[in-house]
């Protein structure tokens, strides 16, 4: 290969010199719009602490006991189930598989993968898969995913009793803005029948990226809430900025970003280079792939991830089970080439969306992407909230499943850390 060709990529400093001045420029009305935004809370410090105090646990118990008092109680029986190591420990599972071979087994920790679910719509359903977990012997999430609507849940209670119960588990979570794209931002746009409208604009039009801004300032501030989805290239970038300022957020890149190549994934990880600190870090802590890739794509991404130093920053989020209805083409299973590549691409997560799909086509309400869009009071009218149930713990045995089988391969987890002692 000729490396005169290669030497042309190389990028001039006067483009960085450029870059940083119409950054600094008092002029620019983008940039302008921006810390205007965030000046409205205070400083980076000021918000930072105000975040940091909104999310200690004394304070969300506090707030919950206001909000909805009935959940304190399924908040204190998980820590006492915590408490007396009622779930079972990391190793007990591994003999429970494995027999007694799990003890001569150099489990592959460096390359664990986390075990995520997505959506966890409403709290009661955490506590049914706990108590679940407890009589089977399960497993419980790494990692958790939320799509439910933030006002909704902010008045019933849900966003603190959730966030107050991924601290008792020791699960990391992400939340979903309100200004996703289907809160009627594109006029053009009215529901699922004319989804296909959104090839030609996702997400945040116009001032929505102001939006999604500030609403996420709020629920950072307000409830402490760190991790948000992210759709759109421009809301992406204003996430890279606030960090940039010193406000201390984090954000998954959702599914439907699209990143489904190398290049698509180069491109985004490049932005996050640019706009990360002195100490090597980035807001960009989950990077979930487009169902159509495959793990060519992810192995040669990680060199590009290591590369840049993100390795241990951004995880990649890759869909394990979907749901049944609106959104692939079934049956869509990916376990196998999750064995497959996990033994030497670190920092992956396996989630899961759905049951198997043998299962799911045997529900009398398979799992429906659309329902996460849903007022609850809909689906309570309706009499459907066991239906959601029922297809949220086939999510969690879904998680189950690929724990079993990274087990029996002698590959490694991360469940919830607080609840599975190693």
């Amino acid at each position: 290969m000729s490396e005169n060709l290669r030497n042309r990529l190389e990028i001039p400093t006067s483009c960085f010199d450029e870059i940083n001045a119409l950054l600094l420029d008092p002029n620019n009305q983008a940039v302008n719009a921006f810390l205007e935004v965030v000046e409205k809370y205070g400083t980076p410090e000021e918000i930072n602490r105000r975040a940091e105090e909104a999310r200690q646990f004394s304070n969300l118990m506090a707030q919950l006991e206001k909000v909805a008092p009935a959940y304190i109680a399924d908040l204190e029986w998980l820590m006492e189930q915590r408490d007396q190591r009622a779930f079972i420990s990391v190793a007990d599972y591994r003999r429970k598989i494995l027999g007694g071979r799990a003890d001569e087994i150099d489990f592959k920790d460096d390359f664990a993968v986390t075990l995520e679910i997505s959506a966890l719509q409403y709290f009661p359903f955490l506590i049914a898969e706990a108590r679940q977990a407890i009589e089977q012997d399960e497993l419980m999430p790494g990692r958790f995913i939320r799509v439910r609507k933030m006002k909704e849940q902010e008045a019933d209670g849900d966003i603190l009793a959730v966030a107050a119960a991924m601290q008792i588990v020791g699960a990391s979570y992400v939340e979903t803005l309100d200004t996703k794209g289907t809160d009627g931002s594109n006029v053009h746009l009215g529901g699922p029948e004319t989804i296909t409208g959104y090839f030609g604009g996702v997400g945040q039009p116009n001032e929505y990226a102001l939006k999604w801004l500030d609403e996420f300032l709020h629920y950072y501030t307000s409830y402490g809430i760190k991790q948000v989805l992210n759709v759109n290239p421009g809301t992406v970038f204003l996430a890279y900025l606030l960090y940039k300022l010193g406000v201390d957020n984090e954000f998954k890149i959702s599914v439907y970003m699209g990143n489904d190549n190398p290049y698509a994934a180069l491109w985004t990880l490049l932005g996050a280079k640019l706009f990360s600190r002195p100490d090597g870090t980035s807001p960009l802590i989950g990077f979930n792939w487009s169902n159509s890739v495959n793990n060519e794509t992810m192995e040669i991404t990680a060199q590009i991830r290591s590369a840049l130093g993100f390795e241990d920053v951004v995880r990649f989020e890759h869909h394990i089970t979907e749901t049944y209805k609106s959104i692939v083409r079934q049956p869509y299973d990916r376990l196998e080439e999750l064995v497959e590549i996990a033994d030497h691409v670190a920092n992956i997560s396996a989630k899961h969306e759905g049951a198997v799909p043998e299962i799911d086509v045997q529900r009398e309400h398979p799992s429906d992407i659309l329902d996460y869009f849903r007022d609850k009071s809909e689906i309570e009218a309706k009499g459907e909230m066991p239906y959601m149930l029922r297809n949220y713990l086939d999510k969690h045995n879904s998680v189950n499943r690929t724990a079993r089988a990274l087990t029996e391969k002698g590959l490694s987890f991360i469940a919830a850390q607080n609840l599975h002692e190693q």
